[in-house]
């Protein structure tokens, strides 16, 4: 599965109609809409904003005043053909006065989209289980030992009451298995899957 590493931007110019659009990488829905509230305010002069995503848990598009299917539905296109996921598109559009037609808006947000992709970095993701495990200060050395001897990747630690490790497995072990002889002690639990850039 392919995104972008990092948001991007870039500018055409069509018959004196600015088009600005804004990649950027993200993983849920409401990521998305942060991202558009934010730009809708950023861009608060401009004609239109029109928007695709293409998010884990779902996609949409809208065509921000455009004629129904002339912005919206061809941007979720384009993000398709290159076959991008977890990204939102914003492609801003301050009219320069001269009419472009349905087939020419079409033409304009397609292009503006792809341009962009054109400019990101695109890099390969994979899903992963992410595994949650709680256990006590003076378990860090056998747990860092298991983390280690298993390939198992760290991606976040929280040092409280209890250490929390978060991990995942890249050649998709059995995380709760590789833990299960310190029952009691330690506790493995699923927490949820991420998509991580692939290595």
């Amino acid at each position: 599965m392919k995104t972008i590493k990092k948001p991007v931007q870039s500018e055409i110019n069509i018959k004196k109609s600015q088009f600005i659009c804004s990649l950027y990488p993200t993983r849920t829905k409401k990521e998305s809409k942060e991202i558009i509230q934010k730009l809708n305010q950023q861009y608060s002069d401009a004609t239109h904003n029109c928007t695709a995503y293409i998010v884990g848990d779902g996609e949409g598009f809208d065509d921000d005043g455009e004629p129904g299917g002339t912005a919206g539905k061809p941007m979720i296109n384009v993000l398709r053909k290159n076959e991008l996921h977890n990204v939102t598109a914003i492609v801003t559009r301050y009219f320069g006065g001269i009419k472009l037609g349905a087939g020419g808006l079409v033409r304009a947000y397609s292009k503006s989209v792809m341009e962009a992709i054109g400019e990101a970095e695109i890099v390969e993701i994979e899903e992963y289980n992410v595994y949650e495990i709680v256990f006590e200060y003076s378990d860090i050395k056998v747990v860092d030992s298991e983390v280690r001897n298993n390939g198992l990747e760290s991606i976040g630690k929280d040092y409280s009451d209890k250490v929390i490790y978060e991990v995942i497995s890249r050649n998709n072990q059995d995380i709760e298995k590789i833990f299960e002889k310190y029952s009691g002690k330690i506790s493995v639990e699923f927490k949820n899957k991420q998509f991580l850039e692939k290595i």
